[in-house]
């Protein structure tokens, strides 16, 4: 066997985490434009801390229990309900729109007035409670009914007859017994305290806000670059890639949509790729989740698109809204007002009655602009 010689090996790193440390090219073992690329390394960076968006976890059945004050605790948390009237824009004036026609066609009364009537049909739509406290005076006679704030209203008893006022963990007053009128939206778990049919909807309108709210925060967060900058020409130098870095970083705040400008002499056709991600992505979602959560609200209101103020996106249109306005409040109000009506039978008095709804005329005696 022929004797052979031996080529010399020299071990190549295929990087370096310190640079200080890298070959120079005066050794010759590695060449300009190899110590150029291997004093370049991958970083990653990003335009601000992660924006949190609201969340309602908190939001879960508890069921009915006795608490310490003899009272038994609402099935669902009526803070959570509270806060979600104003969560989204579809959510609340589905309630308010209700409210209004029933306040529309409701007849004031000496023992209920149209403020007390009002808070009584928000309160009976927003947590499936409304409370009314009969007063009297000094001398006997009823004075008119006042209205109790179905947040703070706790009831309890052997059963079921008993109230309290509970406005903190500190104030809470028990009031006398046979003075409070409930009305209550029935409930297929318990009878102590009624729940709204929108539940089903709820989840739908927390998405809505929380779209809504990180739409708004991805603006204020000023990170708007919103695409990939991909460099594999090997014609830069580390200090075209540090200053390149240095101005997407300063893209971030006040003053952002700004341009930017790179040049490369002698650079490849593909060595700078420019790949948009968020925005596209973002608005897509933005739009496909603001759609479907808000037909979910209105089908967990059963509230006409129409009467809530919708452009249609097609060409026929949601129809005619005297119509559908008219069905609404056949099918959706008239319970409504029947069960308003209730409380005719505990007073022994007609307080509560309702004009047939028509949506000609001022709406009733007081309302006329001209006087």
């Amino acid at each position: 066997m022929s004797e052979t010689t031996a080529k010399p090996r020299i071990r190549v790193p295929a990087y370096r985490v310190d640079e200080s440390s890298a070959p120079s090219s005066e050794s010759g073992n590695l060449s300009t434009g190899s110590a150029a690329a291997s004093g370049a390394r991958p970083e990653a960076f990003s335009f601000g801390d992660p924006e949190p968006v609201t969340s309602m976890r908190d939001f879960f059945h508890e069921g009915l229990w006795l608490s310490a004050d003899e009272w038994y605790e609402p099935p669902i948390p009526l803070d959570v309900l509270a806060k979600s009237y104003r969560a989204t824009a579809h959510h609340g004036s589905a309630l308010q729109v209700k409210r209004n026609i029933l306040l529309r066609t409701f007849k004031p009364h000496p023992l209920l007035g149209r403020q007390a009537f009002s808070g009584l049909a928000l309160d009976y739509l927003v947590f499936g409670n409304g409370y009314l406290e009969e007063v009297f005076g000094r001398l006997g006679k009823r004075l008119p009914f006042r209205h109790l704030r179905a947040r703070y209203m706790r009831r309890g008893g052997l059963s079921g007859d008993r109230y309290w006022w509970a406005p903190n963990f500190v104030d809470r007053v028990e009031l006398p017994a046979g003075r409070v009128i409930h009305l209550l939206e029935p409930d297929v778990d318990q009878g102590i305290y009624g729940v709204p049919d929108y539940l089903g909807s709820l989840q739908s309108a927390w998405l809505n806000e929380s779209a809504t709210l990180f739409r708004r925060r991805y603006y204020l967060n000023g990170s708007h670059a919103g695409f990939i900058m991909y460099v594999n020409d090997a014609a830069h130098n580390k200090q075209d890639i540090d200053a390149m870095r240095q101005a997407l970083k300063d893209s971030k705040g006040p003053g952002n949509f700004r341009n930017l400008f790179l040049y490369s002499p002698g650079g490849k056709k593909d060595g700078v790729q420019v790949i948009p991600v968020s925005e596209v992505a973002a608005k897509d979602e933005f739009w496909n989740v603001k759609n479907i959560t808000r037909d979910d609200q209105l089908a967990g209101h059963r509230i006409p698109p129409q009467l809530m103020g919708i452009i249609p996106q097609n060409t026929c249109g949601f129809g005619d809204v005297e119509k559908a306005a008219k069905v609404f409040v056949a099918n959706e109000l008239e319970p409504l007002q029947a069960t308003m009506m209730e409380i005719n039978e505990r007073v022994g008095e007609e307080i509560v009655s309702f004009r047939p709804y028509s949506l000609e005329g001022g709406g009733g005696p007081g309302l006329d602009p001209s006087r």
